[in-house]
């Protein structure tokens, strides 16, 4: 009996889907559009470039991480790839895990002559075929923090990395990338669109997403396609919870007596504690979802603009960087610790009111 009315109501269903089909032709129109716009989404992202064998790519920061993984898949894939190396160290590892014919240059970002030996070798290697991919990957986090804890030193050890030393890579290697009307893929992060830490990370992914869309939009002309990668939290040397630290104790030994007071010892312990939760929490072991979104900067005949990398960037940071501020304001005032000071302050403003 049950079974019967359980299928009398689906056709009940079936009847009224029908019969607003047949009223709203709208409506049927409108489902037909978005799912053709799908279905052509979907085999325009799939369509890959040919003749990868015979294209050349250029990675900064393979020492580890990110860039050490993709060198690896796309030297498996028979891309010709050149890798940056920071040390001679980093350099011999990664010819350890792939081959002795991997070609590996040592690269610093922030050293003009470092990055014109490394144009040098790369011109001399692609000849008339010119660069295909450049991939700009090297990268540091520290020194984070709250902002008075730092001086102007502390934000150009990390903007002269991730956002000077990129610009002036791009710049140098650029006529070798219109040669082959190739693609230029930088590695920003969710923080260059919600900022949630004093230092100069945030501000310089910022300044990355900013460099990138300018950068597009001038070198369409020539051909030149222009991605970004917007990871989430991942475990890298970058975010290794040792060295973050080891950086905060250094800025809180640091800082005169007078702001100690401020902040006091209490808040210091408890930032600690946040760091630890918030690496421990988020941060993603599965570094192949940043490399696969790199991958398909690299290979799609038409990449994408912006690539969201891991979960937590796709569901949680990068919608969040939609939402009015003051949610972000709140969110991050309930996690982070209150100074010491705080209190006294407020109780000033009471008293001065």
């Amino acid at each position: 009996m049950m079974q019967r009315q359980e299928e009398a109501q689906e056709e009940d269903l079936f009847d009224r889907f029908k019969e607003i089909l047949t009223i709203n032709p709208a409506l049927i129109g409108s489902l037909t559009s978005i799912a053709f716009i799908i279905i052509c989404w979907v085999i325009r992202d799939s369509l890959k470039v040919k003749d990868v064998c015979e294209k050349h790519v250029f990675i900064t920061g393979c020492d580890t991480g990110f860039g050490n993984l993709l060198a690896q898949r796309l030297y498996r894939k028979g891309f010709i790839v050149i890798a940056a190396c920071l040390t001679e160290k980093g350099s011999q590892e990664l010819k350890a895990c792939t081959s002795s014919s991997l070609r590996t240059v040592i690269l610093n970002v922030t050293n003009p002559r470092s990055i014109d030996n490394a144009v040098a070798y790369v011109a001399t290697e692609t000849g008339n075929k010119g660069l295909f991919g450049l991939v700009n990957n090297a990268g540091r986090a520290i020194p984070i923090g709250p902002t008075d804890w730092m001086d102007i030193e502390d934000f150009h050890r990390v903007l002269d990395v991730n956002l000077i030393g990129l610009i002036e890579v791009t710049l140098k290697f650029l006529p070798l990338i219109k040669k082959a009307r190739g693609r230029i893929v930088n590695v920003a992060s969710v923080m260059g669109r919600l900022a949630f830490g004093g230092g100069g990370y945030c501000l310089s992914k910022c300044g990355v997403e900013s460099f990138s869309d300018s950068l597009r939009r001038d070198m369409q002309y020539f051909g030149v396609k222009v991605s970004i990668i917007e990871p989430g939290f991942f475990k890298t040397g970058v975010t290794s919870l040792e060295i973050i630290e080891k950086d905060l104790n250094r800025l809180w030994n640091r800082l005169t007596p007078e702001v100690k007071h401020l902040y006091g010892e209490k808040y210091f312990e408890k930032y600690l504690k946040v760091q630890r939760l918030s690496m421990n929490t988020f941060c993603d072991s599965d570094i192949s979802k940043v490399t696969n979104c790199m991958e398909h900067a690299l290979t799609a005949r038409y990449p994408r603009t912006r690539y969201g990398a891991g979960w937590d960037a796709k569901f949680f940071w990068l919608p969040l960087s939609y939402a009015p501020a003051i949610l972000a304001d709140v969110m991050l005032k309930l996690i982070l610790p209150r100074p010491l000071g705080y209190k006294r302050v407020l109780s000033k403003n009471q008293v001065d009111v």
